[in-house]
């Protein structure tokens, strides 16, 4: 028989997903806190505690199965009495709540995406107005995100993010500027700026795109040293952010520009709203306009109607621009998305060996660019120490997904948290290898 355990509450914040997710997880926790709450993110079994939130992804068919079985993990924890209660929220609850309610009934309950009262209120906790922005950050001292927008009002056929997100919402520079100030008085030293779509920034509250104004403003607050950009949108993009990264040396040389595919047929079936005539020239604008900027781009292959001449395109591109960095994704088929209702024609093995070609020849660029560095002295920033070694990054490199510099720490000491002089001495396709200069 299951008995209620007699521990003092505790909660355990699990996030799955992207950064936006992390994001929305450390306002939580920040919110539990200063309810008095004790709260922990993704603690061990030993100190997990009784009370569970997972932070959920339903962005395509990897996630969501990574989501739903850690929703079955805990719900049968809780039926074997390890733990006492198990609350869902985020992406994939407000996509299927229905759906989650009736196959995994034994979750106390689900939350969709901006249901945080909701949440606080079956956590035994007030939602508190004057916290905003503030949050119990999880990431490394010196870096945090800083969510710029909610939501996407573009049309793209095989995203199902604005039926998780809904319609974008642009936060005010004034709120942005403090949570950045208060971030800062904790010791940050990098905002890395995250919303659906950067490009579209102030578009909805200021009546024109506004993401150089709100880079400006962030720049000037006292502590941060670097800002770096994620997810910015190729149509429409706001030409003046380029001037503001040349001058100020607070924005990082870096952008983070999705662009899904290049053959004509594939971006039009897609609904991108852009052509390759038109992304070939964006890229060379921003490279023309910031000498030594690192591009990193994300790319989908296997997409309903892709042909072996569309793949090819695709490879001549990638080998054409030599892009920074790279992710590739195998398509997904979301259901109620518009690309739903198109055939999903290229079969997994095929999208599978596409994605792996892409990623291979990704490979050899960055291998190629890497050699350059060697000799160079970057100045890096200090994440933290793994292992034999102290893992940093140049500002060419985001968090997580891009290249790390790993100082040998037999040899050299250099503190978390700083930035650091560093010569690379040597280098392989995605790290970097390097000493104190």
């Amino acid at each position: 028989m299951r008995t209620k355990s007699l521990k003092k509450n505790k909660i355990n914040v699990i996030t799955l997903g992207c950064s936006k997710n992390v994001y929305d997880s450390e306002v939580l926790m920040g919110q539990l806190r200063a309810n008095g709450k004790e709260v922990e993110h993704e603690a061990p079994a030993e100190k997990e505690g009784n009370i569970i939130v997972i932070n959920t992804c339903g962005f395509i068919d990897n996630a969501k199965a990574e989501s739903v079985n850690m929703i079955l993990e805990y719900a049968d924890k809780k039926d074997r009495g390890l733990v006492d209660k198990v609350f869902v929220t985020g992406c994939l609850s407000e996509r299927y709540r229905p759906d989650l309610e009736k196959e995994i009934p034994n979750v106390d309950q689900y939350f969709g995406t901006t249901e945080l009262p909701q949440l606080l209120k079956a956590l035994g906790a007030d939602y508190k107005h004057e916290l905003l922005g503030e949050r119990l950050t999880t990431t490394p001292k010196n870096y945090a995100y800083l969510k710029i927008a909610e939501g996407c009002d573009r049309p793209c056929s095989f995203c199902a993010i604005p039926l998780m997100r809904g319609s974008h919402v642009s936060q005010p520079i004034e709120k942005l500027v403090k949570e950045a100030q208060g971030l800062a008085k904790n010791g940050v030293k990098e905002l890395i700026l995250i919303a659906q779509d950067l490009t579209y920034y102030g578009l909805d509250l200021y009546k024109k795109r506004n993401l150089a104004e709100l880079l400006e403003a962030l720049a000037a607050v006292e502590g941060i040293e670097w800002i770096r950009l994620h997810y910015a949108y190729p149509t429409g993009f706001p030409m003046d952010v380029l001037e503001l990264m040349k001058r100020e040396p607070k924005i990082c040389n870096y952008i983070d520009i999705p662009l899904q595919h290049i053959s004509d047929s594939i971006l039009k079936s897609m609904r991108r709203g852009t052509t390759q005539a038109k992304t070939t020239q964006l890229l060379k604008d921003f490279r023309a306009a910031v000498p030594g900027m690192a591009i990193r781009t994300t790319l989908i292959v296997g997409y309903p109607g892709e042909t072996q001449e569309d793949f090819e395109i695709l490879k001549d591109f990638v080998q054409e621009m030599k892009f920074d960095r790279m992710g590739c994704f195998a398509y997904s088929h979301e259901e109620n998305t518009h690309a739903y209702l198109l055939e999903d024609d290229v079969p997994d093995d095929v999208k599978q060996a596409r994605a792996n070609e892409i990623m291979e020849l990704q490979s050899q660029i960055s291998w190629d660019l890497n050699q350059e560095k060697v000799g160079k002295v970057f100045r890096c920033i200090i994440d933290r120490k793994e292992g034999a070694h102290f893992v940093g990054r140049t500002e060419f490199d985001s968090p997580d997904v891009d290249n790390e510099v790993l100082i040998d720490a037999s040899k050299h000491y250099v503190k978390t948290g700083e930035f650091v002089n560093i010569k690379i001495i040597e280098a392989t396709e995605f790290d970097l290898y390097g000493e104190p200069a």
